[in-house]
């Protein structure tokens, strides 16, 4: 997978968190339903490694399907085998070269000017910028390009539709969106109420263009 080249066609992640496992498979199946095709699923949501299992079985092979909230080797292994097919870390632990070895790429969390330098190293697809919205929002964005201005960065983190217009129009690649997009679908809420959701952030970023 080219994930570089897929998260600068759709320019969001969607990050899919919840306490009720079927309700996160039908949140992950709604948000493709929808048109997005760049969905991660946190390990720290409710047996999520069956809910990337179970979506896997119903998206088919082809669709990319994310694992994120990876720390360990453990996690890589585990998420791969289940069929993820890219992993994101909020920072650089040893799930990142594991991932990397098992073939899947990897949008690895940073903060610093040093961590961006450390994850380059390590061969990473993209860096995450985490939490973007505690960090300065766009103007930490923009403060990033400046010495890093081919770097792909996807801010994350308190990431709503008025950030998330400010970081595409500062540079960024894509943007990950949690809650302001999942709302409580994940946890058992309305599905309605995520389609239109999902329909505000897929129109937003359409508006962002390429």
């Amino acid at each position: 997978m080219d994930l570089p080249a897929a998260l600068a066609a759709h320019r969001l992640v969607a990050v899919v968190r919840g306490k009720d496992a079927d309700a996160a498979l039908r949140t992950v199946l709604v948000l493709a339903e929808e048109g997005i095709e760049l969905i991660e699923v946190s390990l720290s949501g409710a047996d999520a490694l069956t809910v990337i299992e179970r979506a896997r079985s119903s998206l088919g092979p082809d669709l990319p399907l994310g694992v994120g909230t990876v720390l360990t080797a453990d996690d890589a292994r585990a998420a791969h085998s289940a069929g993820a097919t890219f992993a994101v870390t909020p920072g650089l632990g040893e799930g990142v070269a594991a991932a990397r070895e098992m073939g899947m790429p990897v949008l690895a969390g940073v903060m610093t000017p040093t961590e961006v330098i450390a994850a380059q190293a390590l061969d990473v697809a993209a860096l995450k910028i985490f939490p973007i919205a505690q960090a300065g929002g766009a103007a930490y964005l923009k403060a990033l390009l400046g010495p890093f201005p081919d770097v792909p960065f996807v801010p994350v983190g308190g990431v709503d539709e008025a950030v998330a217009r400010a970081c595409l129009a500062a540079g960024a690649t894509a943007v990950g969106v949690g809650s302001p997009l999942v709302g409580d679908a994940a946890d058992g809420g309305s599905i309605s109420a995520l389609r239109d959701r999902a329909r505000v952030f897929r129109g937003l970023v359409q508006e962002a263009g390429p």
